[in-house]
């Protein structure tokens, strides 16, 4: 694979990570960092620019209402999904908003982790095709999982109701599209045990280690 070719020829591999919501990608994320490879995660970074009284935040705000701003200056995000998930130009105008302070954080952090001389970064970015943050890494990894166990744990997780999970589910790029981009593809309706087995072969397969 180009990919892998590439890696070959680079002190560090670049891999970028995504998959659907609650396909279990922060569970993947974390096998890597567990291996000692430096995750950046732009669900992290995402928070950390709307944090009370950044520009990001009060742009939020001026859009969608003050009253998303709670008490300890912190966002209601959980409202603000409300407001966005199941309206197309409403998640429009907050991508809009977010992602260009998103993208200078995100970029930052993955090029000091590179500087760092790890063989391999891992850049968790739920929405890498939708954002097209593909072409940054070496090669994109996909966590793969099953309509009814992605839509099961959505609910379980976040306490939402059936059609609030498929809201935020149809709001991103359907699996199938983003498997088919991959470069590599982690099956995670297999069980933890077989989760790590993947995880450590693709290592194998970018370090030769």
């Amino acid at each position: 694979m180009p990919a892998v070719e590439k890696a070959c020829d680079a002190l560090t591999y670049k891999l970028g990570l995504t998959g659907g919501i609650a396909s279990g990608k922060s569970t993947v994320a974390e096998l890597f960092e567990q291996a000692g490879y430096p995750v950046i995660d732009a669900d992290v970074i995402a928070r950390q620019i709307v944090e009370p009284n950044s520009l990001a935040l009060k742009k939020i705000a001026m859009r969608f209402g003050r009253e998303l701003i709670q008490a300890d200056g912190t966002l209601n995000r959980k409202a603000l999904g409300a407001k966005v998930f199941g309206h197309p130009q409403a998640l429009a105008d907050l991508n809009a908003i977010e992602h260009p302070y998103i993208r200078v954080a995100l970029t930052k952090a993955l090029d000091e982790a590179v500087a760092s001389g790890a063989d391999i970064v891992v850049g968790d970015i739920p929405l890498m095709y939708e954002t097209q943050w593909e072409d940054y890494f070496d090669g994109v990894a996909v966590v793969n999982i099953t309509p009814k166990l992605q839509l099961e744990r959505l609910v379980a997780r976040d306490g939402l109701t059936v059609d609030e999970a498929h809201a935020r589910i149809d709001s991103q790029m359907p699996l199938p599209e983003k498997v088919a981009k991959a470069d590599f593809v982690i099956d995670n309706s297999l069980g933890q045990q077989m989760r790590e087995v993947q995880v450590k072969q693709l290592i194998k397969h970018l370090t030769g280690k």
